[in-house]
């Protein structure tokens, strides 16, 4: 289950499911932890010191001509959209063509192997030398040092044993494990409220859109939020690729926190909102989407399951009445936005997008092999 706020407070109802939703919490209850304003020094004159920055105080509506602030982050959503994608296209035909010449470069010394002559003895020799040299080398380290070589060894046996969607979301999780520990950081507060949180009241509207995705201040906002991406990652990179999946991530949290922007401009409900909701909830919508019977369950009651179409209509509903109703517990916008792009896409978005990529990756092409002084394809 996502929360909007007050997550903290609200711990007995954390159960989490194949199907929880990544959370957007505004910083209510994490304010109320330390996260404020310092308050002014009383003076010779008793002064009220200056109240926390309470995302949920009543706020005047906001005037018409606020609306228009909106229109930078909407220019700024579809130039980012565009540019992810067209990244992710480049970015796959250079591993195609990665691919190709390692398997080129491969294929040919096996050839050439082939064709030079062996000698049994010598092999044999050049072997033993081999062997003898290692062990030497081994009985030459200190403990320190083995014992930080097998620690290598097994992670490398762990990484290599991931899934191919598990090591593209490893990345993301490392950037939220990064941005987490640079809140506990004092003198980084001001730095991250500005560009790590989302607000509309804030001067700093674009970066913020990209940036909040990646932010977290809560340990258990971070790991639920970590826990559900990492759980449908092999599904849905699967379903699209690393570079796709990287573009259809980055895009939906981009455009999960306009709409969020757009409601809380809308309703006058100002407030700072942070996490990976958005995008999470575009994968999870985009597997559920594309197989609607797979069965899920909830984590720590297998014996409950339900399709992932049901858990999906469930989800819409239930951030749909609350955008509605007005609830603030989550934040519903960002919810929503995630969910229905992740929907559009793997219905519509996947051919209108995806599938003309060519002339952009033919571009990229003509520039890689006919730059100046080639003369042609290599």
């Amino acid at each position: 289950m996502a929360w909007r706020g007050c997550f903290l407070r609200w711990t007995k109802g954390d159960i989490l499911i194949s199907t929880t939703r990544g959370n957007r919490s505004p910083l209510c209850c994490e304010q109320r932890r330390g996260f404020r304003k310092a308050p002014k020094k009383t003076e010779a004159k008793t002064e009220e010191a200056e109240p926390p920055i309470s995302p949920i105080s009543p706020i005047s509506p906001i005037p018409p001509s606020s609306y228009g602030r909106l229109v930078k982050p909407l220019v700024f959503t579809v130039g980012f959209t565009g540019c992810s994608f067209g990244t992710a296209a480049i970015w796959q035909y250079e591993s195609v063509k990665s691919r190709v010449q390692s398997f080129v470069d491969e294929a040919r010394v096996e050839w050439l192997e082939k064709l030079r002559p062996r000698k049994q003895n010598g092999d044999q020799r050049e072997n033993e030398d081999d062997t003898a040299y290692w062990h030497s080398w081994w009985n030459r380290l200190s403990d320190f040092q083995k014992q930080a070589i097998v620690i290598l060894f097994q992670v490398n046996q762990w990484w290599d044993n991931l899934t191919q969607g598990q090591r593209t979301v490893s990345g993301i999780i490392a950037v939220n494990v990064l941005v987490f520990c640079c809140w506990r950081i004092p003198s980084l507060q001001r730095t991250m409220v500005k560009y790590f949180t989302s607000d509309p009241a804030s001067k700093a509207l674009c970066l913020p859109m990209v940036l909040s995705t990646f932010s977290h201040y809560s340990l258990l906002h971070m790991a639920a939020n970590m826990y559900v991406l990492w759980s449908f990652s092999s599904s849905i990179v699967s379903l699209l690729g690393p570079e796709q999946f990287m573009a259809v991530y980055m895009s939906a949290g981009v455009i999960s926190t306009l709409v969020s922007l757009v409601a809380k401009t809308t309703s006058g409900r100002l407030g700072p909102s942070l996490g990976a909701s958005g995008a999470i909830m575009a994968v999870l919508a985009a597997v559920c989407t594309n197989t609607p019977e797979a069965k899920l369950g909830i984590i720590f009651l297998p014996m409950f399951t339900f399709t992932a179409g049901n858990a999906l209509k469930a989800i819409l509903a239930m951030d749909t009445t609350g955008l509605i109703l007005g609830w603030r517990m989550f934040d519903h916008a960002a919810h929503l936005g995630g969910a229905l792009f992740g929907v559009w896409y793997i219905q519509y978005g996947h051919k209108l997008i995806w599938k003309n990529r060519e002339p952009l990756v033919k571009k990229w092409h003509d520039l890689r092999t006919k730059g100046p002084g080639r003369g042609g394809a290599v």
